[in-house]
């Protein structure tokens, strides 16, 4: 292929067969115990699915991708379909994520709610009223705008309210333990900086792995399953930390993190 350095090559996280690469945690459960069959693959789309299900019972569920990133773009195309579980709380309708900067799926208790991460929100809208999309929430975490610390466990975007079965595209670019910019459409909607371990909304989790005040400087990938039915038609991941010396071959213009090991 001709080299390229402007071309941005997307990682492809989802292959459109199967769950190769990913691997589920849901409450109660140990790591890789699918329950349900929550998370599969069906005609090309990857789903959270609960037909399986008789009640929801609290097992909040997370499947985490392999590797772990620090700087790059995450990008899912999603929508909300049918309808939600019997016992789903009510704050969960239409409602999953993009779990960023997260710890390792191995460091969760059997007993964890959700992982400490970042996490990018997706909701969907009812007939009525306003529900923006992409805003982000903090279990076991904090962030900053413009130097002060966010209050509350959740802060809306500013995207519009997507309603019905259409597919919704949200990209977020995270810049190591320094900046994150949440995308809907190609509109960025958030900003906010300096994510770091502290503050609560998640339970049953490791004291070891909570360290109050730790920069989230990588991590790892997860989407949810907290009681909705959502399909994904894509996730990829645009790394932004590669080789920046532009005589190497695998010298790419976009991006803005240096790793010397990745050059050819």
């Amino acid at each position: 292929a001709t080299r390229d350095p402007q071309r941005k090559d997307w990682i492809q996280l989802f292959n459109g067969k199967d769950l190769d690469g990913w691997v589920p945690k849901i409450k109660g459960y140990a790591l890789g115990e699918n329950v349900g069959d929550t998370f599969r693959v069906e005609n090309g789309v990857l789903k959270v699915a609960y037909d399986k299900y008789t009640a929801f019972d609290e097992r909040y569920g997370h499947l985490f991708y392999r590797d772990r990133f620090s700087h790059y773009v995450i990008a899912a195309e999603y929508r909300f379909v049918g309808e939600q579980v019997p016992g789903g709380p009510d704050w969960a309708l239409r409602n999953n994520g993009l779990m960023l900067h997260s710890q390792a799926p191995e460091t969760m208790e059997k007993d964890q709610d959700f992982p400490i991460s970042i996490e990018a929100q997706l909701l969907g809208g009812g007939p009525s009223g306003e529900r923006t999309t992409a805003n982000v929430c903090t279990p076991g975490t904090e962030i900053f705008q413009n130097g002060v610390k966010v209050k509350g466990h959740c802060r809306n975007s500013t995207s519009e309210t997507y309603r019905g079965d259409r597919w919704v595209r949200v990209e977020i670019e995270v810049r190591g333990p320094d900046r994150v910019r949440h995308m809907v459409e190609g509109r960025t909607v958030l900003e906010y900086d300096t994510p770091q371990i502290g503050g609560g909304n998640v339970i049953n989790f490791n004291p070891a792995v909570k360290i109050e005040g730790k920069p989230l400087s990588e991590g790892y990938i997860a989407i949810q399953a907290e009681s909705h039915p959502t399909e994904f038609r894509k996730i990829e991941v645009l790394n932004l930390s590669g080789c920046m010396k532009p005589e190497a071959s695998t010298y790419k213009s976009y991006y803005i993190h240096r790793d010397d090991a990745a050059c050819r």
